[in-house]
């Protein structure tokens, strides 16, 4: 049995042997690796609209330097250079504009100015007319209430030639009774066509409302019917004489010039001009009473009613006229203003309605205004006045006031984007009496004004009890809807109609 019992044994322990595998070699051990991450999912092509396009940094603000100098003869001379193209603007500003018209003469101004350019040196209309084409240039000529501006854009090499045609317009106008004929005929058609425009009608109304009809700014630039229709050509030539003089202008060249070579071009054309005109005075500081009434121009069926409401503001220099302008913008300076906001909007009364501060040579108007719905007319009207006393119980935010600030600021280069915009820009300093600095002012201004300068003017300046309100609509649904809002009383205004002849 024991012999059995080994041999099974070693038997079992040989197969045990022959089929147990033989140990491996040992092997360095493998560091461990990375998992491999999930596949991400899909990004979403449309991920980026969930966040808006980050703004560039803005452009450096470059503002234009002008310069001045002046002749023996009293001519103010205005410069700002320009190197990138060969191009020059030549001008001549006046500092008697719309504000200077006779008592009932409303339109004179801007009359005689035009006619300057009708007939001049002894060229007829047609004839001074070709000779500016044959330069390629047209005269412009615009006529605000505190100066005008005549003047032309053209090569360099044609410089000296347009400004001797304009010397002769400046120094030697015709003045002649055709033209004159032709010329207030065209007036008095533009003028009629005009009175259809609620926008017309309403500015009209409103400055009356604002500075009353003696105040110098108490009337349109281009005058009414009734007002043009009394000019003379003797008042033409008396207006001439009295406004425009070397004392009382100033000669504007801007563009691929130096102020030496200004200077020089003065001289030749004007050193020897002579003439009694003296700087007007400045206009009086209207009064800012409380409202008392609520004008309207009645024109019946009207879908829409225009509506305009404002005061005196302030003159360009005032201490306020900054913190003012910003004020004024965050109520209703652009699009995203309360006002527009809101009427626009939120109610959908209007395609649109905003505010502006005028600084003018004198204190000019401040003004809100839009076009709405003729059946909301009463709601909107609720809804300025709203705002307006919004202004004290929600006070300007900061975030409100540094869009205003950024949009004001910004867009004051636009001014300067072609050599006639630097002239035009020179003009206004003449017009307005500022020193040659006053863009940078205006944005050092604007920069500086703090928040609570800024909410002290939009109280004491855009209160609702001295705005003054005019409307032009339909006179039923104003009775039926602004009557019961109690602003004052209902005084109705008609249009002035041309004089018979």
């Amino acid at each position: 049995m024991r012999r059995l019992f080994i041999a099974v044994s070693a038997l079992a322990l040989a197969a045990a042997c022959k089929t147990a595998p033989e140990p491996a070699p040992e092997t360095p051990t493998p560091p461990p690796t990375a998992q491999t991450p999930a596949t991400p999912p899909p990004e979403d092509a449309e991920a980026f609209r969930n966040e808006p396009p980050k703004a560039d940094k803005p452009p450096e603000l470059v503002l234009p330097r002008f310069e001045q100098a002046k002749l023996d003869n009293g001519l103010t001379v205005l410069v700002s250079t320009r190197k990138e193209l060969p191009l020059v603007f030549v001008g001549m500003a006046f500092a008697s504009g719309g504000s200077q018209d006779p008592k009932g003469k409303g339109g004179l101004a801007d009359i005689t100015y035009k006619m300057m350019v009708e007939g001049a040196g002894g060229k007829d209309s047609q004839a001074l007319d070709q000779a500016f084409q044959d330069l390629g240039v047209s005269p412009m000529v615009s006529v605000d209430p505190d100066g005008a501006f005549i003047g032309v854009r053209v090569l360099k090499r044609n410089a000296d030639a347009a400004l001797g045609l304009l010397t002769d317009v400046v120094r030697k106008p015709t003045f002649a009774q055709k033209d004159f004929d032709r010329r207030e005929k065209l007036q008095l058609a533009e003028l009629v066509r005009a009175m259809g425009s609620p926008r017309f009608l309403a500015q009209q109304a409103y400055l009356d409302a604002v500075f009353g009809p003696e105040h110098p700014y108490g009337h349109l630039v281009s005058g009414l019917p009734a007002t043009v229709g009394t000019v003379t050509l003797r008042d033409v030539k008396g207006f001439y004489q009295k406004n425009v003089g070397p004392k009382a202008a100033a000669l504007v060249v801007t563009g691929d010039v130096t102020l030496e070579e200004a200077v020089a071009l003065a001289k030749k054309s004007f050193g020897d001009w002579k003439g009694n005109a003296a700087l007007p005075p400045v206009p009086p500081t209207p009064p800012a009473p409380q409202r008392q009434q609520v004008v309207y121009v009645a024109k019946p069926g009207l879908d829409q009613t225009m509506m305009v409401l404002g005061r005196p503001g302030v003159a360009a220099g005032h201490p306020d006229e900054y913190p003012l302008q910003l004020a004024t913008t965050v109520f209703g300076g652009f699009f995203g203003s309360r006002l527009n906001m809101n009427l626009r909007e939120e109610k959908g009364y209007s395609y649109g309605a905003g505010a502006s501060a005028d600084a003018r040579l004198g204190v000019g108007p401040l003004t809100a205004s839009s076009a709405v719905r003729a059946d909301v007319t009463g709601p909107a009207l609720t809804e300025f006045f709203h705002e307006m006393k919004g202004l004290r119980e929600r006070p300007i935010t900061e975030k409100e006031l540094a869009a205003a600030r950024e949009g004001l600021i910004r867009a004051i280069p636009g001014e300067f984007e072609s050599v006639e915009g630097l002239g035009s820009s020179a003009a206004q300093l003449f017009f307005l009496r500022r020193p040659m600095d006053e863009y940078k002012r205006t944005v050092e201004g604007l920069e500086k004004a703090t928040p609570a300068e800024v909410q002290r003017v939009a109280e004491a300046y855009l209160g609702p009890d001295a705005m003054q309100v005019v409307l032009v609509g339909d006179p039923e649904v104003i009775q039926q809807q602004v009557a019961p809002l109690e602003l004052g009383k209902l005084t109705p205004k008609e249009p002035v109609s041309p004089p018979k002849r």
